[in-house]
């Protein structure tokens, strides 16, 4: 009876052996990595609530010297200003957020393309005045600005929209409505300065403007996720954002109502050259929100009507935040060369407007 002998396993039966052993040590590094991720935010969640913890219980020792300095004439005078900035602000910042999220995710950003003329020197003011349909603050119209080169409209017309529809959308023209309730004039100035910057600045990006001064932007990082996923990323990251700028702009404005001797305020709103350039300044330090500058501007009672409006043409169009999302958008060389101009335009635009309307 013959015996047949197996034949030794050759180098092409080793090679499913070899895979899934490396599909295995694959599998292991995959779930090691994933509980170090875990364990991170484990060990930075304990870090947070030992910090409020560590925090709560300051607050605790020394809530006698704490109540004492809150009681003092000038923090009631502070807390007075910063609370009534807060409230007035809040219910439109919300409101805009909500629905600058929900054009952001739901109106498809060809819409506007289809929508613009295709000769650029009449899309620049039909984009301007199309940044009215768009009821929220900067932080939403610089990723749509960015959506809207990427699918080919002219650069001088996204950057028109980019700078009028933080300050001309119904949102921001009701707040400053509400906010100067004996100036409506303002709105109107608002409206009218802040258009013709607009305006003025997408032409002059059409005569000067060099293609490799803007890179292309990247695509939004809400693209390719569901429908509500993105619009609560959206919600989020605008109130965020949004909120954060409006405590800080509450604050400073308390502080400068309180604190700033009245004496240096009646200085600089004396002299109407120095009140105009110290609330434009004023307004790329603070870099509030859109829907909630005109109540900031309006607490500001020392300063002229004109020196405010400076603080809301500027404010919309060129702050800290906005040169920093503008140079993650299209880059710092075009930033550089974008916020300084934008800057001057928006304090020669506020000027003529006032000083016509005001």
């Amino acid at each position: 009876m013959a015996i047949t002998k197996a034949a030794p396993p050759t180098a092409d039966s080793h090679e499913p052996v070899a895979d899934t052993a490396d599909a295995a040590a694959d599998t292991k590094s995959a779930e090691s990595r994933s509980a170090d991720t875990r364990s991170a935010e484990s060990r930075s969640a304990d870090t947070k609530s030992l910090a409020l913890i560590v925090l709560l219980l300051v607050l605790v020792v020394l809530q006698g010297p704490i109540r004492g300095a809150l009681s003092a004439p000038v923090m009631q005078s502070w807390m007075t200003v910063f609370v009534a900035v807060l409230v007035q602000a809040l219910p439109f910042l919300v409101l805009g957020v909500l629905l600058s999220a929900a054009i952001a995710v739901f109106v498809p950003a060809s819409f506007f393309a289809r929508a613009l003329p295709k000769r650029p020197a009449l899309a620049v003011p039909v984009a301007g005045v199309a940044g009215a349909i768009l009821p929220g603050c900067e932080c939403a119209s610089v990723p749509v600005a960015g959506a809207l080169v990427r699918r080919g409209v002219t650069p001088a017309a996204a950057l028109a929209f980019l700078l009028s529809a933080p300050a001309i959308n119904p949102i921001v023209l009701t707040a400053t409505a509400v906010a100067f309730p004996r100036n409506p004039e303002m709105v109107l100035a608002r409206f009218v300065a802040s258009l013709l910057v607009a305006c003025v600045m997408g032409w002059l990006w059409q005569r000067l403007g060099r293609t490799d001064w803007l890179r292309p932007p990247e695509r939004p990082h809400h693209e390719g996720q569901g429908k509500g996923a993105a619009f609560w990323g959206s919600v989020r990251h605008d109130v965020m954002h949004a909120g954060g700028f409006l405590v800080i702009g509450a604050m400073a404005a308390a502080t400068l109502k309180a604190v700033a001797p009245a004496s240096w305020l009646r200085t600089a709103a004396g002299n109407p050259l120095v009140a105009i350039l110290a609330l434009a300044v004023l307004a790329v330090l603070l870099s509030i929100c859109s829907e909630a500058d005109a109540f900031v501007a309006a607490s500001l009672t020392q300063f002229s009507l004109t020196a405010k409006l400076a603080f809301l043409v500027v404010g919309p169009m060129i702050d800290l935040k906005l040169f920093a999302m503008q140079t993650g958008t299209f880059g710092r060389g075009f930033a550089l060369r974008f916020a300084p101009a934008t800057f001057v335009l928006a304090i020669a635009g506020a000027v003529l407007t006032g000083a016509v309307l005001l």
